[in-house]
C-alpha cells in the first residue's frame, strides 16, 4: 500500500499503476463477446438492450434487475459492468464506472423504466475502473455505498498519481522496453509503458469521489428492500479486499463485480487479492443454483458455466505453477514460464504483471507459508 502521508516510490509507483494501467490500455483492444445460447432462451434476459451505446448497453435480465455491459473496444466512459435493481419504492445502482459520463448513462437508463427514488449506488470494489465516475453520483445527492476500507485505498492508489511528472515515471519503464532480453520481456515492458500513459489519462482527468455509506463486512449479509424485490449484499473474499456482491436469491441473480472475469484470465495483482480465498469464494458461488445468473465484473452475462471455466483457469494456474514450485523453480521464472493452454487461448490476457504473474507469485506464497 502506498502511504501518502510518506510520499511513494518510483518502484512502488511503478508496481502499482503498471497493474492499475494495464487493465486500461489492453481492455480497448477486447470486443464483448455475443451474448450465449443458453442465455438467449432464458425467459429472463431480453434479447434487446433498452439501450445501447456502443461502449456498453444495457439490458433487463429479471423482474426489475438490469445488467449494464461494457465494451471496452468501442471506448473506456464506462469500461466495467454493474446494472440497477428497480423495486416500488426505490433503485439501487451497481458500480461508478471509470467516468461520470459512465454513471450518468446507467441513471439516464435507469429512467428509462422507473422513476423511484434511488436509495443508493454501489461500488462492488474500491478499482479505478469502478469507482472514478462516482464524482456523478456524488453531485446528484445519491449515497455512495462500498466496503468499508474502500475509501481509503482508493485514497492511497490514486491520489499520488494526480500533479505527478509523468516523465518522471516513464524513463525507467523505456529503459525497461529497451533493455529486455527477450520478446517476451519486451512485450511486458510495453504493455506496462503503455499502461502508465493511460491510467496517467485517467487519474489526472478526474476528481475522486469517495463512497459516504462505508459497509461494515463483519455485518454481511444485508438485506436491501426495494418495494417487491430484496437485494442481499454479500462480502466475499478474492480480488481486491473490499469486494461486495449483490445477490437477489428470489431470482437467481448475482451481481458479481471482478469475482467473476467471464471469459477472460482473472486480475490478481492487488495486495488484498487471495488465491486461496478467491477459489473458495468461486466453490460457493457453484454451488448455487444451476439456473443462477450472474452479472461479471467484466465480459458477458453468464451462467453457472463461467462459474465453472473460471475455477478451471485457476486450476490450470495453480497446477503448473505447484509443479514448477515442487521442481524448485524459482518464482520469477515461474511466473515467466507458465504455458496458456489451447482451452484458453482467447482468454485475454492484458499481462503477465498484473494476471498470471501475481497469482503465481501469491501461491507460491500461500505454499511456503504452509
Amino acid at each position: 500500500m502506498i502511504d501518502v502521508s510518506k510520499g511513494f516510490s518510483r518502484r512502488q509507483f511503478l508496481t502499482h499503476t503498471s497493474c492499475f494501467g494495464a487493465f486500461y490500455a489492453a481492455a480497448q483492444m477486447i470486443p464483448l463477446p455475443a451474448l450465449a445460447a443458453e442465455l438467449a432462451i432464458d425467459s429472463r434476459v431480453s434479447q434487446t438492450p433498452i439501450v445501447d451505446k456502443g461502449f456498453a448497453s444495457v439490458r433487463k435480465i429479471g423482474n426489475g434487475l438490469y445488467a449494464t455491459i461494457s465494451d471496452p473496444s468501442k471506448g473506456n466512459t464506462t469500461l466495467c459492468n454493474g446494472g440497477f435493481l428497480a423495486g416500488k419504492d426505490a433503485a439501487l445502482l451497481i458500480e461508478g464506472y471509470t467516468t461520470p459520463a459512465g454513471a450518468a448513462f446507467q441513471m439516464d437508463a435507469l429512467r428509462m423504466v422507473s422513476q423511484v427514488p434511488v436509495k443508493g449506488a454501489l461500488d462492488t470494489h474500491y478499482h479505478f475502473d469502478h469507482s472514478m465516475g462516482n464524482a456523478f453520483y456524488g453531485v446528484n445527492g445519491i449515497a455512495l455505498w462500498a466496503h468499508a476500507t474502500a475509501s481509503k485505498r482508493i485514497v492511497d492508489s490514486y491520489s499520488p498519481l494526480q500533479g505527478t511528472d509523468k516523465g518522471a515515471v516513464l524513463g525507467p519503464l523505456e529503459k525497461r522496453v529497451k533493455d529486455a532480453k527477450s520478446d517476451g520481456e519486451r512485450t511486458h515492458a510495453q504493455s506496462d509503458l503503455n499502461a502508465v500513459t493511460g491510467l496517467f489519462q485517467i487519474a489526472n482527468a478526474s476528481i475522486l469521489s469517495l463512497p459516504n455509506h462505508p459497509i461494515d463486512p463483519a455485518k454481511l449479509p444485508m438485506s436491501i428492500d426495494l418495494g417487491g424485490l430484496t437485494a442481499v449484499v454479500e462480502s466475499h473474499p478474492g480480488h481486491s479486499g473490499t469486494d461486495i456482491v449483490v445477490r437477489v436469491p428470489e431470482q437467481n441473480v448475482v451481481y458479481a463485480g471482478d469475482l467473476l472475469f467471464s471469459g477472460w484470465y482473472p486480475v490478481c495483482f492487488d495486495e488484498k487479492a487471495t488465491i486461496s480465498g478467491w477459489r473458495d469464494t468461486l466453490k460457493k458461488f457453484a454451488a448455487l443454483d444451476k439456473d443462477t445468473l450472474f452479472v461479471p465484473g467484466h465480459g458477458q452475462i453468464c451462467g453457472q458455466e463461467g462459474i465453472a471455466t473460471l475455477r478451471e483457469v485457476f486450476d490450470d494456474i495453480a497446477a503448473q505453477a505447484e509443479k514448477m514450485y515442487k521442481a524448485g523453480v524459482p518464482v520469477e521464472e515461474a511466473q515467466q514460464r507458465y504455458a496458456v493452454p489451447e482451452k484458453f487461448k482467447n482468454f485475454p490476457v492484458y499481462a503477465w504483471g498484473f494476471t498470471i504473474g501475481p497469482a503465481i507469485a501469491k501461491l507460491y506464497g500461500e505454499w511456503r507459508a504452509n
